[in-house]
């Protein structure tokens, strides 16, 4: 592996498939998936990747049974042990609209961010209550105001307006997108940044996805000729 990505983002899916295949609650797929959570994220940190983002539940899992909401909520504030970013020296960063989430869990995801914000290696981002959509219409709004407000007009709003805010101003764009499960699509996933991401599609369900799948990810995106709009012979000179 010549060039490991920079950003990796996942889409981390089939965990209730993979437990019903099984004959298992939906509930213990989301656990094993934790555990490759875990696995993936000690991976990518000794690879050398700079940033990991994590779909973990977008706006639409709320529309999920009320007990499999309060499972996942539950599982998300007993999953995120400290000990994994620090003996990885990771540090934590979330997005989404945290105001949907039980306050017990969001005080306690915000309170490790924190404690982990210290961290100098790679950073693990976990995009809890989000959507692409609404990320957008949050910083279409913000913009509005800041136009109401005399900080700006129409014409100094350009790509880099919206992309400064967005919620994930802090990093960039994902190199190479991972989709576990078998579906080919992005499910309202950072499309704004996607834009010119690879998107690598597998049928391995997340909790069976492990160190060797990562890699073989990654020695995919080694042979994709990212040209960004040019030729080939242009990108080959550069």
């Amino acid at each position: 592996m010549q060039k490991i990505p920079a950003h990796i983002a996942i889409i981390m899916d089939g965990n209730g498939r993979w437990a019903k295949a099984r004959g298992l609650d939906r509930s213990m797929g989301h656990q094993q998936g934790v555990v490759a959570v875990r696995e993936i994220t000690t991976a990518c940190s000794n690879l050398g990747v700079k940033f990991l983002t994590l779909y973990t539940f977008s706006t639409e899992n709320w529309n999920r049974p009320a007990n499999e909401v309060a499972a996942l909520m539950s599982l998300i504030l007993t999953s995120l042990e400290e000990e994994l970013f620090m003996n990885n020296n990771v540090r934590l960063r979330i997005i989404g609209d945290l105001s949907r989430v039980p306050e017990v869990v969001r005080e306690s995801i915000l309170g490790l961010q924190q404690r982990t914000s210290v961290n100098t290696g790679m950073t693990m981002v976990i995009a809890l209550s989000y959507s692409s959509r609404w990320e957008m219409t949050n910083a279409v709004q913000r913009i509005a105001t800041e136009v109401a407000e005399g900080k700006l007009t129409p014409a100094d709003i350009n790509e880099q307006t919206i992309t400064d805010h967005l919620s994930t101003n802090f990093m960039p764009d994902p190199d190479l997108l991972i989709r576990t499960g078998g579906e080919v699509r992005l499910s309202n996933y950072l499309l704004w940044q996607c834009a010119y991401t690879e998107l690598y599609f597998c049928q391995t369900f997340w909790p069976d996805f492990h160190k060797a799948d990562l890699v073989k990810a990654i020695e995919w995106f080694n042979h994709r000729e990212r040209r960004y709009g040019k030729t080939s012979e242009q990108v080959t000179k550069a």
